[in-house]
């Protein structure tokens, strides 16, 4: 069923409806009367699996069984085509079902058979199809005879011995064995791969005492086929040679691999080595799916179960043994077959409703969707105008009686296929109660209860239900009404007693049910048997007195230890108890009265002691005294097992006190020898208990008697039992990381017991990373309780891993836990800023320091008042780690205040930062001014030193920068740095380059990156403008829409400061241009020489061209056989037009501007222009065919060209 689908059942009969917005469907129930009236489409029930493979020797099922109304007929195809089943003797179809039958009992070949299948069920509403099932004959064919030669290998060498199994279907199960059927002993050295394959990481001289035969056992015909033996000599040499790694399979590096969703992925790696490498795997970028991953094969194949998406990837596998390691990539691809998002449902729907089936499917490559109707193609189908096809939905609307038919959605893709079969039927039926009329129902008070009424029709009736048939239909406060018809009393209380009314309603008709409800009261025990001690041979009444419904029959049982007691001539039972006569021992335990009606139950324990009686002289009674036990004796283990063992011991004397208790106690004799431990704790009623146990540990059990005076010595131990050894099952626990000093991370965790450690030479593998990088895992092998990191970061988060390790194997995946390397003194804070609203407070804010360092602990603030060279003494004020501001009383409104601000961690405190409060305002000095300087830029910033505040005076100044007409202005004190923090921090070279209308306003600095910081203006008639700016390294802004000729004064400051009143600057944007500016470009004298010039160049470009016309009078006919040549070079395509040409000629040296100088006289160069191309004895010109001379070679050479007017022009170009 699907969701929004809702199951009824009362009485065997079942039924569904289906509500998905407008759509309603209903699956018709199996009532055979409903059955016998209602028409169905046919159903497929069952069918056999797609890959069907058979044993030959028995006769062959296809299964095929269907359901509906007429009951369907079946026919089958073979590879395609109709299979008439009548023309074959030995093939008959079941009576009633669709299941072929091959029968062989009269002989036949069972391969003849083999094939497609697929069956059809057919009636006159419909045709459903069964999936295409593939029928194989099961094979086991023989081993090829062959030879095997001996096998001579060296000692330590790696050896492959192959087994190449016969192809059987299904495939053999492949294991190794002697000639003489002894099993081949296999460890992490000798181990078989998933191809069959035996495999030696190093053969060793011991190999050599068997042979080693492959055997194949197939499935169906329950036979083992065996290969010859391979035979093995070891040639030994004097000593065997360690070796690094190396990949036996696969080979290479990488590898890639493809499987298909929801499969097991089996991925395997196999290395030879001295000694035998260890087999690690890892999965990049993330860590393994510990919940569905396996090791196996000596860790050689990883495994990991019903593979999905998410499982996709390149994992890789380490060999590593104590001469290196290497590693093999594999890369993954996960595909799927399809599978089924919404598979298709039956639809029945009433005539004029709507409907649809929907059919999702996915799968990698994404499937295609195809629809088919009564096992045809719904393209070829006739067609139906309310049925509408969109993609993987099919849509119905306003359907009618006749539209009855069976669908089947095909997904597919290359991986394989899904087949569903959904019909639709049309009915209009009018409603039916399916519940017996006059229903009784109890329920006791206060519990929940439901009343059902199971409903049937077309449409879907409306139900409602009404209480003593009156009032409006029951919903909401204590009553919910399921959409499967029940009615759900929350608490069912004495006054919802009555008789309620079930009401079903379509356009068809009504029908109606009734359901009356009784109210009963619970059963309790008011007062029950309670703990007694007795002595023997007394008389003694335990209590059970019951409050119940009278209407309901009430049965009180008895119970001892939890199972029934047999009531004997020495127990009486009554109505409110039990009483014992003659009170024996045997009579010890619990006793339990349980009440019970068909409705409900109660029950109530107690534990009944029986002292034993010591017969004292008849003349007079003494109280005998009571002692410690007798310790136990004859202790015997029997039932050894792996993890248990059953000790059995005879107890001893109680000495006139009954014993309550035995303590079990152990020793092993690895971890602790000599240490006793408590094991269990047992009543004293028992002297036999089964012991669970932990793998390895050398077991010797005592036992402890205890009464209520006390303990007694414990028993001689019994004989030892040694468990057998298996790897860890938990992890050290307290894992913690922390630093003890400021570069290191100290790893601890509480160590594994005796009996949790499984086995030998228990270590631990300490893994660590830093948190939040990509890098990938360190881990150190360890076998105390501790691990130190060193030359880590200070305080930085770690994730720790610490797994428990034995020969045995590891503990499963520990978890990761987050430790902190370890913490040093936090930097300064970033600030102090300090503000005076009045005459008698400051107030300070500060910034956290950038680097903490480790977990703030607060802050320390040193201040001291000072007024010229005297000074208060200093004060100190504690802050917490989250207060960043303190507000002062000044005790006078003369003096300044200095402040120490330190951050503080567990380690101590940090650097100080020193602000200084600021000075009245009458306290500045002013400065004459002084001549003018040819400085070009100033920077206008206080200085501030740690110890004492020094204003330093510079003159005032004008600069004038190149190319432009700004003026820079310094203010009356100013110098050359400012500096914000005692870091060193600062803004300085604070420049100013403008124009008319705009400015360009650059600065250095050294805070770090990302502080932000303000540049602020203001004109000659007072009007501030600020623009925030980012940092950078120089920073720079430019200032826009200024007015010419206007006077600016600007600071630059960070964000979280404010402007300084004497660190400014000043300067003056130029005038604008006026129109008594001439421009040069339309003066007379300027246009006459240019026009010259151009006439001048005419005259030279003349004068060349016709010197280059005048052809035969330049020694160049030794040049013509080369030319020639390279005339032919050009003709072929083939030619490559190389760098010779460029090479220096013979003779020539380089000037020291890097051009050639040319040495020969016969070169056109000397000439003039020949520098460009070259010349035949006609005077033709061939430069075409000749790789050009650089210009630059041409202007350097020493000739008399060098002062033409045409080289002077080149060079003014």
């Amino acid at each position: 069923m699907v969701m929004r689908q809702y199951l009824l059942t009362y009485s065997g009969v079942v039924f569904a409806l289906y509500l998905h917005h407008v759509i309603r469907a209903i699956e018709v129930p199996l009532d055979p009367n409903i059955q016998s009236e209602l028409s169905q489409p046919p159903t497929i029930t069952e069918q056999s699996v797609k890959d069907y493979i058979v044993d030959p020797r028995d006769n062959i099922f296809i299964e095929c069984e269907a359901k509906g109304n007429p009951v369907p007929t079946f026919s089958w195809t073979r590879n395609g085509k109709f299979f008439n089943v009548a023309k074959d003797p030995k093939v008959s179809m079941q009576r009633r079902s669709g299941t072929l039958v091959i029968d062989f009992r009269g002989g036949g070949r069972p391969e003849d058979y083999e094939g497609e299948y697929q069956c059809s069920a057919r009636n006159e509403y419909g045709t459903a199809l069964s999936s295409k099932i593939l029928l194989q004959v099961s094979r086991s064919p023989l081993w090829p005879k062959e030879h095997l030669d001996l096998v001579e290998i060296d000692e330590g060498s790696p050896l492959t011995l192959k087994c190449n199994p016969p192809p059987g279907l299904p495939p053999p199960v492949i294991f190794w064995m002697s000639s003489s059927m002894e099993p081949i002993h296999q460890d992490k050295r000798v181990s078989q791969g998933q191809n069959g394959d035996l495999y030696f990481s190093n053969v060793m001289l011991q190999d050599a005492q068997t042979d080693y035969s492959c055997n194949a056992r197939f499935h169906f015909t329950h036979t083992i086929q065996q290969k010859n033996p391979y035979t093995l000599k070891v040639q030994t040499t004097r000593g065997v040679m360690e070796t690094t790694p190396s990949f036996m399979y696969p080979y290479g590096t990488s590898s890639n691999q493809i499987v298909l969703r929801g499969v097991d992925l089996l991925l395997e790696c196999i290395a030879s080595g001295v000694p035998a490498p260890d087999i690690m795997w890892y999965k990049k970028g993330g860590e393994l799916p510990t919940d569905k991953t396996k090791l196996e094969n000596f860790n050689k194949a990883l495994r990991i179960t019903n593979v999905s998406e998410e499982d996709s990837g390149e994992y890789f596998c380490l060999a590593s043994n104590k001469m290196g390691s290497i590693r093999h990539t594999i890369s993954v691809r996960v595909k799927a077959a399809p599978y089924w998002l919404d598979e298709p449902q039956n639809l029945i729907l009433a005539p004029g409703e709507d409907g649809r089936l929907v059919c999702r499917a996915n799968g990698n490559p994404k499937p295609t969707i195809q629809w088919l109707v009564n096992g045809e193609p719904i393209e070829s189908a006739p067609p139906n105008p309310s049925r509408e096809v969109a993609g993987d939905t099919i849509v119905f609307r306003d359907t009618q009686i006749g539209s009855s038919a069976v669908y089947q959605c095909n997904a597919s893709n290359e991986h394989g296929y899904l087949l569903a079969n959904a019909f639709v039927s049309v009915l209009d039926v009018p409603p039916r109660i399916l519940a017996p009329r006059n229903q009784l129902i109890k329920v006791i008070q206060y519990n929940r209860t439901l009343l059902d009424c199971p409903f049937f029709g077309s449409p879907i009736p409306t139900l409602r239900w009404f209480k003593n048939g009156q009032g409006s239909a029951l919903d909401g406060e204590n009553y919910q009404r399921h959409e499967n018809g029940s009615l759900e009393i929350n608490m069912a209380r004495k006054e919802d007693q009555g008789i309620y009314t079930c009401v079903a309603t379509n356009i068809l008709g009504k029908a109606e049910n009734q359901v009356r409800l009784e109210i009963k009261d619970p059963t309790r025990i008011v007062r029950g048997p309670e703990d007694l001690i007795v002595k023997r041979g007394s008389m003694v009444r335990l209590d059970c007195r019951i409050k119940h419904d009278s209407t309901l029959k009430l049965t009180v049982a008895w119970l001892k230890d939890d199972t029934p007691l047999y009531i004997g001539n020495r127990m009486k039972k009554e109505d409110d108890g039990l009483i014992i006569y003659g009170v024996a021992e045997k009579d010890q335990g619990d006793y339990t009265c349980v009440a019970s009606t068909e409705l409900d139950k109660d029950s109530a324990k107690a534990f009944l002691t029986v002292l034993a009686v010591v017969s004292a002289p008849t003349n007079r009674m003494t109280a005998l005294p009571k002692e410690r036990p007798e310790r136990p004796r004859d202790l015997e283990l029997t039932d050894l097992a792996e993890r248990s063992v059953r000790l059995t011991w005879i107890p001893g004397d109680d000495n006139n006190s009954p014993i309550t208790d035995y303590v079990v106690q152990f020793e092993e004799d690895k971890f602790q020898p000599g240490s006793w431990y408590n094991h269990s704790r047992y009543p004293g009623s028992v002297n036999s208990a089964v012991l669970r146990l932990s793998p390895y540990v050398n077991y010797q059990f005592r036992v402890i008697a205890v009464n209520e005076v006390g303990s007694s010595l414990p028993s001689l131990p019994s004989e030892r039992y040694h468990t057998i050894g298996a790897s860890p099952e938990i992890n050290p626990t307290g894992v913690r990381g922390a630093g003890t000093q400021k570069n290191n991370m100290e790893i601890t965790w509480t160590p594994l017991n005796a009996t949790q450690a499984y086995g030998p030479n228990l270590r631990y593998i300490v893994n660590w990373r830093q948190r939040d990088t990509r890098e990938s895992w360190s881990n150190e092998t360890v076998r105390t309780t501790r691990h130190v990191v060193w030359n880590t970061p200070i305080y930085v988060p770690y994730e720790i891993k610490v797994q428990a390790e034995n020969d045995f194997g590891r503990a499963p995946e520990p978890d990761v836990i987050i430790g902190y390397s370890g913490e040093d003194l936090p930097s300064a804070p970033r600030y102090i800023r300090i503000r005076q609203p009045n005459l008698e407070t400051i107030t300070l804010e500060w910034d956290h320091p950038e680097h903490p360092n480790g977990i703030l602990t607060g802050y320390n603030l040193r201040y001291q008042a000072f007024n010229g060279s005297k000074t208060g003494r200093t004060l100190v004020e504690t802050f917490s780690p989250n207060q960043t501001r303190f507000t002062l009383k000044r005790t006078d409104p003369i003096s300044r205040y200095r402040f120490f601000l330190r951050a503080r961690t567990q380690v101590g405190d940090g650097e100080s930062i020193v602000e200084e409060s600021p000075a009245p305002l009458n306290e500045a000095t002013p400065t004459p001014a002084a001549p003018s300087l040819p400085t070009t830029t100033v920077s206008l910033t206080s200085t501030m030193t740690i110890a004492t505040t020094t204003i330093t005076t510079a003159a005032t100044t004008t600069t004038t920068v190149s190319g432009t007409a700004a003026t820079t202005q310094s203010a009356p004190t100013a110098t050359t740095k400012r500096e914000f923090a005692t870091n060193g921090s600062s803004i300085w070279n604070v420049k100013a380059f403008t124009n008319s209308n705009w400015a360009n306003i650059t600065w250095s600095h050294n805070f770090s990156a990302g502080t932000d910081f303000v540049v602020e203006y203001i004109t000659s008639n007072n009007t501030v403008r600020s623009i925030p700016v980012k940092a950078q390294t120089p920073s720079s802004v430019q200032l826009a829409d200024l007015t010419p000729g206007m006077t600016y004064q600007l600071w630059v400051f960070p964000k979280w400061s404010s402007p300084s009143k004497t660190s400014y600057i000043t300067f003056t944007t130029s005038s604008a241009y006026t129109k008594n500016q001439v421009d040069i470009a339309t003066q007379g004298w300027f246009i006459g020489l240019m026009c010259a010039i151009a006439l001048l160049v005419l005259i030279l470009l003349i004068v060349c061209f016709i010197k280059r016309s005048r052809g035969g009078k330049y020694p160049v006919r030794e040049k013509v056989e080369v030319l020639d040549h390279e005339d032919h070079k050009v003709d072929d395509p083939s030619f490559d037009y190389s760098d010779e040409d460029n090479k220096e000629p013979p003779g020539s040296h380089t000037s020291l501007d890097g051009t050639i100088k040319q040495e020969s006289d016969d070169s056109l160069v000397d000439y003039g222009e020949g520098g460009e191309g070259q010349f035949n004895e006609d005077g033709s010109f061939i430069g075409q065919y000749t790789v050009k001379k650089d210009k630059e070679e041409t202007e350097g050479n020493e000739s008399s060209e060098a002062t033409s007017p045409v080289n002077a022009i080149y060079s003014l170009a």
